[in-house]
């Protein structure tokens, strides 16, 4: 069966040539335009010897070039490997040589990383947006016909490598193929956020990271609406953007929302949006309700893995929507629960039951490239191991419980860390928490709690939180330790780094 994820760009030149696909400042991007500059970015790749099945790298933040390189190397059957910007030179390389890609396209700031690790991987290096030590992508697309249209492929080609984030040993590079991306895609743009070409959403998700290139970029273009780039998120400049450019879908991981929320102490403007998504990590119930209050809008929170294109589950509008839950499997997947402890069989689980969330569905990748046996690790029956812990609830709604290796296991008592930040979060004085386990020599692992405080709240002290969540909490369960810091360390998809917490305690 014939199958590109170039074809929703194709299609929706055809479809909405007029309509803004992106805009980013003074640039403003139709949808025919975009695809007759990705065809234009094409050519020069061709030449440059990118045929069907080539690995084309990518290192940029969210600009227009963005979508130009990845639909240009998927016009030509390529497969597109999206880069973490925030990676240095060394961890490139590692990606660049581990998916054998051919050429590295690089956005000029991020250079000083990028063009080292393009010649330890001994590959061409092209620049956009500037660069003089590298080919210029963009300038030379400016002089060259654009390719006719896309290469056919096949529904199990494969599309997109999209690398792990590595916390445990190396990067894995996860297999996205054609029918993976293009029906995440697809069916998040129609019943999980039913897009319209008349949304305009704000693009401040990293779109090298799978949320925000399959959910809004992706999804959009599909919807025929705009994306308005945020090349890096501040809670002040997104209300800017936002009002400015009249965002109603507004998608993004919970350090994102806690950003807007403190923007809006000292901005009284409050935009409307239609969608409020969340992903990537647990959103505290605290957070839901405040954006409630102060936007007068309800996030409807979902749950995926780059492993799953990403999204396997959502609070859909069909279903209705329970806030703490990350909703119902999306149309064509299962999400059931299974037993953790249980290696190499998957053993589901009644309901009510926690256990490993497993999933099954068009949304499963192929494979971690080069290495069956971490595949093999993770394809189990038929069914993709999650790593994370999960109850399913009589209705199909299922909720995260935290991940299997970031359960703390005190005196004989497992305690999950979700459980207690949510209790934490739920502080007046509290704005982010992380709560972690480290060792003890009589309870095996203890529990600290690390907080930002609220603005409100410079005097929040350790005693204080203490006593608070020992009001919450079961005796087993509640921080023994709160260390205050400024800001968490974040990953680029706007995670809490976690083991970098764990190694600064």
């Amino acid at each position: 069966m014939s199958l590109t994820l170039a074809g929703i760009l194709a299609e929706s030149s055809q479809r909405f040539p007029q309509r803004e696909a992106v805009v980013m400042g003074e640039q403003r991007i139709t949808y025919s335009d975009l695809w007759e500059q990705a065809r234009r970015y094409a050519s020069v790749l061709a030449a440059a010897g990118i045929g069907p099945g080539d690995k084309v790298a990518m290192l940029m933040p969210n600009v227009p070039d963005f979508p130009r390189v990845y639909y240009a190397a998927l016009s030509l059957g390529a497969v597109v490997v999206p880069v973490h910007a925030l990676l240095v030179a060394r961890e490139i390389t590692y990606v660049l040589e581990n998916s054998e890609a051919k050429l590295l396209v690089v956005a000029a700031p991020l250079l000083g990383e990028g063009a080292p690790a393009a010649e330890a991987a001994g590959i061409p290096l092209y620049s956009v947006m500037g660069g003089e030590e590298a080919q210029r992508l963009d300038l030379l697309a400016a002089d060259v016909e654009p390719v006719a249209g896309y290469v056919e492929r096949e529904a199990q080609d494969d599309a997109v490598i999209l690398y792990t984030s590595g916390t445990t040993g190396s990067p894995k590079g996860a297999v996205l193929t054609q029918l993976n991306m293009t029906m995440n895609a697809i069916v998040s743009a129609t019943s999980v956020m039913v897009l319209t070409p008349e949304d305009i959403i704000l693009g401040c998700l990293p779109l090298f990271h799978s949320f925000g290139q399959t959910c809004a970029m992706n999804a959009g273009f599909f919807s025929g609406s705009t994306l308005v780039m945020l090349p890096r998120f501040a809670g002040a400049a997104a209300m800017d953007v936002i009002v400015a450019e009249k965002v109603n879908v507004f998608m993004g991981v919970p350090t994102m929302y806690i950003g807007l929320l403190a923007a809006a102490r000292t901005d009284d403007r409050r935009p409307s949006l239609r969608v409020a998504a969340s992903g990537g990590s647990s959103l505290p119930v605290a957070v839901i309700d405040k954006f409630a209050e102060v936007f007068e809008a309800d996030i409807y929170e979902g749950y995926g893995l780059s492993e799953t294109s990403p999204v396997a589950t959502f609070n859909q509008p069909v279903f209705g929507r329970k806030p703490g839950t990350v909703g119902r499997a999306i149309w064509g997947v299962d999400a059931e629960i299974a037993a953790a402890e249980v290696e190499g069989a998957i053993e589901l689980m009644p309901t009510g039951e926690m256990g490993e969330v497993v999933i099954r569905g068009h949304c499963v990748f192929s494979r971690y490239l080069n290495n069956p046996e971490a595949t093999a690790a993770v394809m189990v029956d038929g069914w993709f191991r999650s790593g994370d812990l999960g109850i399913k609830d009589a209705d199909g709604f299922v909720s995260i419980v935290d991940r299997k290796k970031d359960m703390i296991l005190r005196g004989g008592y497992n305690v999950y860390p979700r459980e207690v930040e949510e209790v934490l979060a739920g502080h007046p004085g509290v704005a982010q928490v992380a709560v972690v386990g480290y060792p003890s020599e009589v309870h095996g692992e203890e529990i600290c709690a690390v907080v930002v405080r609220s603005p409100d709240a410079p005097e929040l002290d350790d005693q204080t939180l203490i006593a608070w969540s020992q009001q919450h909490l079961g005796r087993y369960k509640y921080p023994r330790r709160v260390e205050f810091v400024d800001s968490m360390p974040m990953g680029p998809s706007g995670k809490i780094l976690k083991r970098e917490i764990v190694a600064n305690l």
